[in-house]
């Protein structure tokens, strides 16, 4: 009963902060609306491709890959397994995200 009630109140909670984000920022762009502001205000982020975002994700997943790899390889060798895979893991994996940054920082200065 108890793993039931849990799983509720966790999507429950996490219904309502999608609900207050949604409804707030409709509201926010009808008042914007009301005033007159131009609606290329909200499409001034710049938008990601699919290819893009495939990017990031697989050297995301390269990273990760590679830190698990190396969490086991410094366990052998005599760390704590924990701090091995965990710090592994995080390191090569925000290395990974920060080659994808500069890659595709790369690929739009060539877009340009």
């Amino acid at each position: 009963m108890v793993e039931i009630l849990v799983t509720l109140i966790i999507f429950s909670c996490i219904f309502g902060v999608i609900y207050t984000f949604l409804t707030t920022r409709n509201r926010e762009r009808l008042a914007l609306i009301e005033n007159g502001a131009d609606a290329k205000l909200f499409n001034s982020g710049k938008k990601y491709s699919l290819g893009q975002f495939i990017l990031n994700i697989a050297l995301l997943a390269i990273g990760v890959g590679a830190g698990v790899l190396f969490g086991a390889l410094f366990n052998t060798i005599g760390l704590e397994e924990g701090v091995a895979f965990s710090a592994c893991i995080f390191i090569c994996g925000g290395l990974g995200l920060l080659g994808s940054y500069f890659l595709n920082r790369k690929l739009a200065e060539k877009n340009i």
